[in-house]
């Protein structure tokens, strides 16, 4: 049975993601598909500041909400937190939207979508039951029952409408457009394209000017992300650094400046790679990574720009699942063992009963096989 939303030309429209960055750029298909079915709405976005910068710029995009995830978790104790969030609630409820879709499906974001008033409110389902496999070995079990399963924390109760969930198999990009069906978007291919500001790129060309890396193809290595579980051996991005100078590259180290530790510790093991962790804004980093020949990177944001912005990557996996976050239709592009404990979600390394062992086995050479594999493949296409 079609759905009778279908029908309806909205006018007023409120996307909600506010991040991580991966999520962020893989809802902009969404966005795409909303600009193509409603050409004359206006279709602003939440999401926050430090993510905002990156989709500012999109044509199909009419304004960005801001949401300053670190200002407002002072709600309460801060009356500048305090009144903020009321501001915001205000701004949303008299923006007078008719149709808002939330992405993010936890309560902070159903509290926006409820201060919206719009009458058709989209979300997903109720969290639903994930079938587990446990692995045994030594007393140990593994059972990865953790990671997206639905709307968290009660939130589809906002919601007029909401997104059956037939599998949790899925990418996330590809789950972001269930939403399809129910509000008649087409079905053309997943347009992940970041529209730069003008800026980002000419600053980028100084800052490679100023640590000596022009004139030269640009290895660009990102080893940081939030998980511990996720990163994989510095050692092994110091292999991976010396093959690509040795191999006549320019090679950069890039990250967020809680990053810079780690980027430090690789650029000075390898002399004539340059530390940049800290130098960028998320625009910044994006037009650093579109000007790369290659990027190196763990399960994190940075290889996920690598995707949008279409640039070869080779992202080195663990713990968690490839087949719902990994780089979006790049299978080639993944290093990783095939082991019976992984994927398992595990966080903290504190946590994981065999050593890391999905991280520690993967060798330098497996990384720079994979690279040169992916560079004699995109030379050829």
């Amino acid at each position: 049975m079609a759905s009778p939303l279908r029908t309806i030309e909205f006018e007023r429209i409120l996307l909600i993601k506010l991040s991580a960055l991966g999520d962020v750029i893989h809802t902009i298909p969404l966005l795409v598909k909303l600009r193509a079915r409603y050409p004359r709405a206006q279709i602003d976005w939440l999401l926050t500041p430090q993510n905002a910068e990156l989709i500012r710029c999109h044509p199909a995009l009419s304004n960005i909400i801001l949401f300053d995830r670190d200002e407002f978790a002072h709600f309460g104790r801060s009356w500048d937190a305090t009144t903020g969030l009321f501001r915001l609630l205000r701004q949303i409820r008299r923006a007078h939207y008719d149709l808002v879709i939330d992405m993010h499906g936890q309560l902070r974001s159903a509290l926006f979508v409820i201060a919206s008033g719009a009458p058709v409110r989209i979300g997903f389902r109720r969290p639903v039951r994930r079938e587990v496999s446990g692995y045994e070995r030594g007393g140990e079990k593994n059972v990865p029952d953790r990671g997206w399963a639905g709307s968290r924390e009660g939130s589809w109760l906002a919601y007029t409408h909401r997104i059956p969930i037939p599998t949790l198999a899925v990418h996330a990009a590809d789950r972001y457009l269930w939403i399809g069906p129910i509000l008649g978007l087409d079905d053309s291919p997943l347009d992940f394209r970041i529209y730069l500001p003008p800026e980002a790129l000419p600053d980028v060309e100084r800052l490679l000017g100023q640590h000596d890396l022009l004139g030269k193809p640009l290895a660009l290595l990102m080893p940081g992300t939030v998980w511990e579980t996720k990163h994989w051996r510095l050692d092994g991005y110091k292999d991976v650094a010396r093959y690509f100078l040795n191999q006549g590259y320019a090679v950069a180290l890039a990250g967020s400046a809680r990053e810079q530790q780690l980027c430090q510790t690789v650029a000075s093991s390898c002399p004539g790679a340059r530390d940049l962790a800290g130098q960028t804004t998320p625009a910044h980093l994006a037009a650093l990574i579109q000007r790369a020949a290659i990027c190196i990177t763990n399960d994190s944001g940075p290889m996920h720009l690598a995707v949008a912005l279409n640039r070869p990557v080779v992202s080195i996996f663990g713990p968690t699942d490839p087949v719902c976050i990994g780089p979006y239709g790049r299978p080639d592009s993944i290093v990783r063992l095939e082991l019976p404990c992984s994927p398992c979600n595990y966080r903290r390394l504190s946590q994981c009963p065999y050593d890391h062992a999905c991280m520690q086995g993967i060798t330098s050479q497996m990384v720079i096989e994979r690279v040169e594999h992916i560079l004699a493949e995109w030379s050829r296409t």
